[in-house]
């Protein structure tokens, strides 16, 4: 929604998979990012209005998992297994229920390492974004 680092790599795998899974808290997760970074003086109002516009064009392209009673009861068995915040163990745990508990071979993508390491252990495969480097010297 804002450019990043990893901003083209996540575009090129878009454009390569448009079928889009994912928790139904992680829209309010991106605002938050757009706001934190307003609050942080990284947006300027017309930035923030531009983020979250394209946040709606995403976000009306997506499926939501929203089951949830199955993700929470999922997330709280991750968080004794693995070194996981929160929020991060209700997204794998989403992945886990979307793929009826079966994830083994189905992709997950995250930059996050500790979430990259648990959906790994929890067999799914993880794809992480790599970030556009400067020119080499």
């Amino acid at each position: 929604m804002v450019e990043e680092p990893r901003s083209e790599d996540c575009r090129r795998l878009l454009r390569a998979d448009r079928h889009l899974a994912v928790w139904a808290l992680t829209r309010t997760e991106m605002v938050s990012a757009v706001q934190r970074k307003a609050r942080s003086g990284e947006l300027d109002p017309p930035g923030v209005r531009a983020a979250l516009r394209r946040t709606d064009l995403l976000a009306a392209g997506w499926t939501e998992v929203d089951a949830l009673l199955p993700v929470r009861d999922h997330a709280e068995r991750l968080l004794g297994l693995h070194d996981l915040h929160a929020a991060d163990a209700l997204q794998l745990a989403a992945a886990i229920v979307l793929f009826d508990s079966r994830p083994r071979g189905r992709s997950f993508l995250t930059a996050d390492a500790r979430l990259a390491e648990a959906a790994e252990r929890e067999g799914l495969m993880v794809v992480v974004p790599t970030a556009k480097r400067g020119p080499r010297r």
